[in-house]
């Protein structure tokens, strides 16, 4: 059921109209001047307007103007008793999505109506699958203030526009593929495809029909016709992923297809032409695979017309931080999680660590502490220990920065008067294995080398400043 405003001071006419809209399942709401229809406005959420051309005060062309001015954004359908040429172009052109010569017919009123709700139905969910598109590109826009990012965005920045050839070199996970995005949507391809070939994960035997498609019989199993993936760009962009992976005879027909942007299909004997981007991403020193041969020198300097290396995340910890928190955002929104920040030891543990992994390998830490932590703040211990070196191999547990070494009672004897003493190597001796013994001592310890504040003790014991009052059993302010 829709909600419908009808906006025409002739009786006759209003009765039409609202009989008409109550039989074909709508609630119907009359106003017989302007005044009247800002009160239904005011009250009612609606989802179309019959506005009469003719009225007292105000036109309906003037109407619809001022309902532009204030956002209202409901489609309207302009009534007129002078069906001219004129007065539908003014419709029109003031947003009117459809007008109606009186006198009004039940069955023309019933077609307008259907169609004026059709098109506002399209337009929420084009509006909606607008901002999802937006919030994906969002998502996948690169991350970072650092020196380097800056420098590769600049770069990123001037190369989209144009048509060359891009070379993408980094290590796995460094996010070369989001690079690769970024181009082709700052490019006035953005709305063509994008397509994506990983040259390393097809097998060899099929890397020609997956880039340049193949006729139906060309080989066994060639059922029927199939486009490649330069035929699918066309008009877009196509991102070689893994391009060093390419085998040499291959990379001889690439570089035609590069140069002369046509082609055939396999099996195939009529030329294909293309207009087609491309961006090729690698793991490898590409110059050096160049130079010592595996790698074609001429496909080389095709492919780096404008080379871009996306450097390791451990080049450029600065911007940790802030991908460790869109991180933990995604992920919390993801699974339900309440996600309120890092604390700062988080922060240290997780710029100290070198990343082998890059981007990938911190998101992935990020997800799993998400997922496992019960506490919206993440903390030091919600990481893999093992992959921090929080723990040590054939040992006890390695103590993080600053934290005493704990120790149980020395075989074949106890601490002086059952009390914990120190031991030469900094550590504590325990009176017992009471795990809330232990916790006790290190929140005293941590309390005594923050010299009795309560926020820096819980960053020593990776914990929240809440989680520690918890545990003392006590309120007041946190020092």
């Amino acid at each position: 059921m829709a909600q419908i405003l009808f906006v025409d001071d002739d009786p006759t006419i209003g009765a039409i109209l609202h009989d008409t809209l109550l039989r074909m399942g709508h609630q119907p709401h009359g106003a017989a001047n302007i005044p009247e229809a800002l009160g239904v406005l005011q009250h009612t959420s609606l989802d179309l307007i019959i506005l009469d051309h003719r009225m007292p005060g105000m036109t309906g062309l003037e109407f619809l103007e001022y309902l532009r001015e204030e956002g209202v954004d409901v489609p309207v359908i302009m009534l007129t008793g002078h069906g001219s040429i004129e007065h539908a172009v003014a419709a029109i052109k003031a947003g009117a999505v459809d007008y109606i010569t009186k006198p009004v017919r039940a069955d023309q009123l019933e077609v307008a109506v259907s169609a004026a709700l059709e098109l506002a139905r399209l337009r929420r969910e084009n509006e909606a699958l607008r901002r999802e598109v937006m919030a994906l590109r969002h998502e996948r826009q690169i991350v970072g203030d650092s020196p380097m990012i800056r420098q590769m965005l600049h770069v990123i920045a001037t190369a989209a526009p144009t048509r060359a050839t891009v070379l993408l070199q980094g290590e796995s996970g460094t996010g070369k593929e989001l690079a690769a995005r970024a181009i082709h949507e700052e490019s006035p391809r953005r709305d063509q495809p994008f397509v994506q070939l990983n040259c390393a994960a097809i097998p060899e035997s099929l890397i020609e029909s997956a880039l340049f498609g193949h006729e139906k019989g060309a080989f066994t199993g060639a059922i029927k016709r199939v486009e490649g993936a330069f035929e699918r760009a066309d008009g877009g962009t196509l991102l070689l992923d893994e391009i060093s992976e390419m085998r040499l005879d291959l990379q001889a027909k690439l570089l035609r297809v590069l140069q002369e942007q046509r082609f055939e299909r396999v099996g195939g004997t009529s030329p294909i032409t293309v207009d087609v981007r491309i961006i090729a991403t690698t793991n490898r020193d590409l110059a050096t695979e160049a130079h010592e041969g595996r790698f074609r020198q001429d496909l080389f300097y095709r492919l780096s017309v404008i080379p871009i290396r996306i450097p390791p995340l451990r080049e450029r910890k600065e911007d940790i931080p802030l991908l460790a928190y869109r991180f933990a955002l995604q992920s919390a929104k993801e699974t339900g999680r309440t996600f309120e920040g890092l604390s700062p030891s988080t922060v240290q543990l997780l710029q100290d660590y070198e990343w082998p992994g890059n981007v990938r390998e911190l998101q992935h830490a990020i997800e799993r502490a998400v997922i496992l932590s019960s506490d919206p703040v993440l903390q030091p211990h919600h990481f893999d220990a093992a992959r921090f070196g929080l723990v040590a191999t054939g040992g006890g547990p390695t103590p993080m920065r600053g934290t005493p070494i704990i120790k149980a009672v020395p075989p074949g004897g106890t601490p002086a008067n059952g009390a914990p003493s120190v031991v030469p190597d900094g550590g504590i001796w325990l009176p017992s294995l009471d795990v809330e013994v232990a916790e006790r001592l290190l929140i005293e310890e941590a309390l005594r080398q923050a010299d009795g504040n309560r926020t820096k003790a819980a960053t020593m014991l990776n914990m929240s400043v809440r989680t520690l009052r918890h545990k003392l059993n006590v309120g007041g302010k946190d020092d």
